[in-house]
């Protein structure tokens, strides 16, 4: 299955049906009177939130989406029937766009949500709707009118609890793969992840967290270098990112040197990103003696003393099940507060639509940039002339 996170399509709701123009006539009745029935509603568009579903990749396929036209009314009183809606089913964690217009029309973040994207049209009504008194024979009927039109913009953003980012090689799909069911690929060069990929962290029988692991980002990812910071939106729902830190770069650079780079990147993109609960992870310290690593933990801590400071192996398992473990305390924390702390639910709303607000433009900024003219458009490091990897997807 081919992963695509943002797709353009078209929808049109269906026409409202025409009333009719009818007078009654039947044997023995004189001057029956008017007897046109009302058209029928045109159908809706409606998105649906589909659990089941993990990537748009259909509609590149399937661009287009037309709801039933409604029926127009006839002789003896009859309405017309109401054109059938179309359903289309998304992605759990679908954000709509109005393509014209650029507002956010829905965030259907969980899952059976319903978003109406276009009204069907209203139906007309027939001469029997135009009876009075003083006209007791009208001639007048209303048309149908059209359905709504509109080009929209889905967006995806992976729904997890627990988000990895860092530089290509960090380890974040040795870790990912170590502590969940997926099986992302691994490899000794870098951006060995194309796309981003998730895995059920499974604590208990009822303790459980939704991890996703990204593509790598390298310095000047905000500007479009490496694979850019186009994957950075599905960090967005995260309750608690994962800064995952080579202790030792085959490139000789500094650890510590590595994560200011990379945060300044992720400050670029979203400053109210970098709101959210950050905690360093420190990755592949069986590479290092136990004085080598405490002297880059203090390091680490003195750089960031507001966050929590991890070491781990995941080829080593050392401190996985230390790690995961206070994931998942924080997680049910968070929750517990949710409900029942109102000012921190405020808080959190306000944070993700502020996050929200920063995804959206960064995404024109980068569709503007893929659209500005290419001095060489055979040399585009992002086209690699295929139609795109694989994703992995794991749900248990």
């Amino acid at each position: 299955m081919q992963f695509l996170d943002e797709s353009t399509i078209h929808v049109q709701a269906g026409k409202g049906g025409n009333g009719c123009l009818s007078f009654r006539r039947e044997k023995y009745i004189a001057k029956g009177g008017p007897d046109g029935g009302n058209g029928g509603d045109g159908g809706d568009v409606l998105l649906v939130a589909d659990a089941a579903l993990n990537t748009l990749i259909d509609f590149r396929f399937q661009p287009g989406y037309k709801a039933k036209n409604g029926t127009p009314g006839s002789g003896r009183n009859k309405t017309g029937a109401a054109g059938a809606h179309c359903v289309i089913k998304v992605p759990v964690g679908t954000t709509v766009i109005d393509a014209e217009t650029q507002e956010q029309l829905g965030d259907l973040h969980t899952p059976e949500q319903t978003l109406l994207v276009a009204q069907g049209g209203q139906r007309g009504l027939g001469n029997a709707a135009f009876k009075s008194s003083t006209n007791r024979a009208p001639r007048k009927t209303t048309p149908g009118k059209a359905g709504e039109a509109r080009r929209l913009r889905l967006q995806l953003k992976l729904m997890a609890d627990v988000g990895l980012l860092g530089l290509p090689n960090a380890g974040k799909s040795t870790l990912i793969g170590q502590v969940s069911a997926a099986n992302p690929k691994v490899a000794d060069y870098p951006f060995t992840t194309l796309v981003p990929s998730l895995g059920v962290v499974r604590l208990g029988t009822d303790s459980s967290f939704v991890m996703a692991d990204i593509p790598g980002l390298i310095v000047g990812a905000a500007a479009g270098a490496g694979l850019g910071s186009q994957f950075l939106r599905h960090l967005s729902r995260n309750l608690i990112l994962l800064h995952m830190v080579d202790v030792l770069p085959e490139d000789g650079s500094e650890p510590l040197a590595n994560a200011r780079a990379i945060e300044a990147e992720l400050t670029q993109y979203s400053a109210a990103l970098m709101e959210r609960p950050i905690w360093m992870v420190l990755s592949k310290v069986d590479q290092l003696d136990a004085a080598e690593l405490h002297d880059l933990q203090q390091s680490f801590q003195e750089a960031f003393p507001e966050r929590p400071v991890h070491a781990v192996s995941a080829l080593g398992d050392i401190g996985l099940q230390a790690l995961t473990r206070e994931l998942m305390q924080a997680l049910l924390a968070h929750r517990q507060r949710l409900a029942e702390d109102e000012a921190y639910a405020a808080y959190c709303e306000d944070l993700q639509q502020r996050i929200s607000a920063d995804v959206l433009a960064q995404s024109e900024l980068s569709r503007a940039r893929r659209a500005a003219p290419d001095d060489d458009p055979d040399d585009d490091p992002d086209d690699d002339g295929n139609d795109g990897p694989e994703v992995v997807y794991v749900r248990e």
